[in-house]
């Protein structure tokens, strides 16, 4: 079932989505040469706690993983997507780490994600991330309302594609709200005008991923951590975004210079 939110509650989620912008962005600060990935974790602990926000990833046990999931954050670093598990690793000079997140205040939920680069950055890495970036502003631009779900599927395929980069439709965005995961999915790739009508009030998460080479994946022995198959560099951009009677809303806006992406930006042990 689909919920359609009203402006009010909207302007809820947008205080929630403001959280996750400016905790986001205060990682990719954080995330530098040096840096171990429970560092991060923990950062984000602390600042969800200061905020009485709630984690949506802690206890989260679907279908596919290995136990409920004990962390606030996914870190997923180089051939790693998705999914990632914080664990005892110090980041290294070029490595491409993704940071995905999602919380609730007072009931509302936002999420969002980005990939950066640590330290000296590879051209094939920076083109990656910008690929999912217009992929994401894409599909923010197509989520019209009276268009269709296809619309927004279609743009991030077209962008992907335009880049030289294939699909894969396992994962992809989904209706997001009261909970982290709700009605409908939203693919990443797909046909134009086919598909669930967009109605104001529609909020949705729209999170383009992308493997360099291919688009078959493997999981990790952990359960969770999802890798490109043939060990390519990944990269994931999300965005929570409101289907308003003017247009679309992106409830996640990081601040400072971020007009609907990350930047691809390189991280150094000297960032601030």
């Amino acid at each position: 079932m689909i919920e359609l939110k009203s402006a009010e509650e909207i302007e809820l989620m947008a205080v929630t989505g403001q959280f996750v912008g400016e905790l986001l962005a205060e990682l990719s600060n954080v995330a530098a040469v040096g840096v171990n990935l429970m560092d991060l974790e923990h950062h984000a602990r602390r600042r969800i706690a200061e905020r009485g926000a709630e984690s949506c990833y802690w206890d989260y046990a679907p279908s596919f993983g290995r136990g409920p999931f004990r962390n606030v954050l996914c870190l997923s670093v180089n051939d790693a997507v998705l999914h990632g598990l914080p664990h005892d690793y110090v980041l290294r000079d070029g490595d491409l780490l993704s940071i995905d997140m999602a919380v609730g205040i007072d009931g509302w939920v936002a999420d969002s994600a980005l990939s950066v680069i640590v330290g000296t950055p590879d051209p094939a890495d920076l083109r990656l991330i910008e690929a999912t970036e217009v992929a994401l502003e894409a599909a923010v631009t197509a989520a019209q309302p009276g268009g269709r779900l296809g619309d927004i599927s279609a743009a991030i395929g077209e962008v992907a594609h335009s880049y030289g980069y294939r699909v894969n439709a396992e994962f992809g965005g989904h209706g997001i709200g009261r909970t982290m995961h709700e009605a409908p999915h939203v693919a990443n790739s797909g046909r134009p005008r086919r598909g669930l009508k967009l109605e104001p009030g529609l909020t949705i998460a729209i999170e383009p991923w992308l493997c360099h080479s291919t688009d078959k994946i493997r999981y990790d022995r952990d359960g969770w951590t999802i890798r490109s198959a043939d060990g390519s560099r990944t990269a994931h951009s999300e965005h929570t975004v409101a289907v308003t009677a003017s247009g679309p809303r992106v409830l996640t806006r990081r601040p400072a210079h971020d007009t609907g992406s990350a930047g691809p930006a390189a991280k150094s042990a000297n960032a601030s």
